[in-house]
């Protein structure tokens, strides 16, 4: 029967991979599966369109406002720079993941860094229901909380599936806790502030 899991001051690491597909399995060594965690591909088209549908406007807007003789070379300069910009970041997006086994997480992160978290580090796995803002729907979050007390993994339900993270306490080893109650972010911020990253811990309204 799962409990509720009372957290000490937690530091959530950098790099939170998002996504939901299940991705390959691998044998690593004698016989180790590692399960391999990877970004949903369809959510690049959900975030890329919107991002287009921003550019395109932008772009316009110099066109109307500069002078029509002149202003080729800065709406180039700003439409290559904004390609430039989203084909890096679609690269880094496809490139995040995170391998779990019985030994642990290897995250490579949105950013490049590689983080890792060893099995006998790991205290055990939290699942809450997060409010969205302005809104009575609720997203999963998942965090895995080390022997410390700190947040070492994060799965955000904005970019993982409910069916990837059922997985992740189960390939750990872990014992898993969900809290049965939704809470807002202002709630979690005052409960237990330090599972949110850094920029989520203060409020904007004070």
């Amino acid at each position: 029967m799962m409990k509720e899991m009372s957290t000490t001051p937690l530091e959530t690491r950098s790099g939170d991979a998002g996504g939901s597909s299940n991705g390959s399995t691998a044998v690593r060594g004698d016989g180790l599966r590692v399960f391999t965690l990877r970004p949903r591909r369809t959510l690049t088209r959900s975030i890329g369109l919107p991002v287009f549908a921003l550019v395109l406007p932008l772009l316009a807007a110099e066109l109307w406002l500069l002078d029509p003789r002149g202003s080729w070379p800065v709406v180039a300069w700003t439409g290559a720079v904004t390609a430039v910009l989203i084909v890096a970041a679609w690269v880094a997006y496809q490139r995040t993941q995170a391998s779990l086994s019985q030994y642990g997480i290897v995250e490579r992160g949105f950013f490049g860094g590689t983080y890792t978290v060893a099995a006998r580090d790991i205290a055990g796995v939290l699942r809450v229901q997060l409010y969205r803002s302005n809104s009575l729907d609720t997203t999963q979050e998942l965090f895995v909380v080390s022997r410390t007390g700190r947040g070492v993994f994060r799965m955000r339900g904005r970019f993982w599936n409910t069916a990837t993270m059922d997985r992740v306490a189960g390939i750990l080893g872990a014992e898993e806790t969900v809290r049965a109650e939704p809470v807002t972010l202002a709630e979690l911020r005052q409960t237990d502030p330090e599972l949110l990253y850094w920029f989520e811990r203060r409020s904007l309204t004070r």
